[in-house]
C-alpha cells in the first residue's frame, strides 16, 4: 500500500511532466513559426528542402531550442 508521500510525489511528477510537455510543444510551434516566417530571408543553404536532412533542419532545430531556453528562463 502506498503512503501519502508516495501519492504526493506521483502527483507532483505528473504535474511536472505535463508542464514540460506544454513548454516543449509551445517552443516547437513558436520556433517553427519563426523559422518558416523568416525562411525566405535566409540564405539558400539555410532554407529547408522537403524530405531532406539539411542545414535548414539544423537552423529550425536551433530556433526551437532557443525558444525552449527562453521559456525556461521566463518561468
Amino acid at each position: 500500500m502506498r503512503d501519502a508521500s508516495d501519492v504526493l510525489m506521483s502527483c507532483l511528477q505528473r504535474h511536472a511532466m505535463k508542464q514540460s510537455f506544454w513548454r516543449s510543444l509551445i517552443a516547437v510551434l513558436v520556433g517553427n513559426a519563426i523559422y518558416f516566417g523568416v525562411m525566405h530571408l535566409l540564405p539558400q543553404r539555410a532554407q529547408h528542402q522537403l524530405f531532406r536532412v539539411d542545414w535548414g533542419t539544423a537552423v529550425d532545430f536551433w530556433m526551437c531550442l532557443v525558444c525552449y531556453g527562453l521559456l525556461r528562463f521566463i518561468r
